[in-house]
């Protein structure tokens, strides 16, 4: 049996601190202690000090997920990838072609992280590939990117889960699929195009599911986490 199938629950839920201030993100992860055990951090922190919350995160006893989406030269995002490994985060994105993902493989070392390949990002659709010169459909730019990243060693790759059920039947059973977009059903998409209910997305075979705004920016952060872990449960 494959190991994704031993995750708990309670850690396939990753809330998204994409909020203006690291007292905010404390805040909303302070909300959810005891509740939610992953969090991301990702560009719009990390200027602020988002590297520096993330090791608060992981010496309480959280899980970190760095969504820093590296970019560059193979021999830059080696050494940028060591240098995240050394915090103890769980979670890497890196984007690019097979020498760059092989790079971050490599830089990783014998650390723990994990690193995840960007396949398409959830706020794009066919439409606005076609103005990026992609032709060939959605689905198969994600598929072809998610091969490669495997090829190259990744250990997971970050999709949409519309797209989750033909990457788990390309990919086998152990790459990890982490889906952002995820809504809670009869929930506001604002800007993401390729969106899924919790139910729905592990169903596909996602095994990590990314909520932001429902979370973060509801009433009770507390309940909604709690609901959504719910239909999760269901599923």
């Amino acid at each position: 049996m494959s190991a994704r199938a031993n995750i708990p629950v309670e850690e396939r839920l990753i809330v998204a601190l994409d909020v203006p201030s690291i007292a905010e993100a404390r805040a909303v992860a302070d909300e959810l202690r005891g509740v939610v055990k992953f969090f991301k951090i990702g560009l719009q922190l990390f200027p602020l000090g988002g590297v520096d919350l993330a090791r608060e995160l992981i010496a309480r006893g959280d899980r970190v997920f760095l969504d820093f989406k590296f970019y560059d030269i193979g021999e830059t995002v080696r050494n940028a990838v060591a240098s995240a490994a050394s915090i103890g985060a769980q979670f890497l994105t890196v984007h690019g072609d097979r020498e760059i993902l092989s790079a971050a493989v490599a830089g990783r070392g014998n650390s723990d992280l994990k690193i995840l390949c960007v396949t398409v990002l959830t706020s794009l659709d066919q439409t606005a590939l076609d103005e990026m010169g992609y032709h060939g459909g959605v689905e198969q730019l994600v598929l072809q990117r998610a091969l490669i990243a495997k090829q190259a060693g990744c250990d997971g790759v970050i999709a949409s889960a519309q797209e989750a059920a033909r990457l788990r039947a390309a990919l086998g059973p152990d790459m990890l699929i982490v889906t952002p977009g995820i809504r809670p059903a009869g929930g506001d998409a604002n800007d993401q195009k390729r969106v899924m209910t919790p139910v729905d997305a592990l169903k596909a075979g996602a095994d990590y599911l990314v909520v932001g705004r429902p979370i973060v920016k509801a009433p009770d952060r507390r309940a909604a986490a709690e609901a959504i872990l719910a239909q999760m449960r269901g599923a």
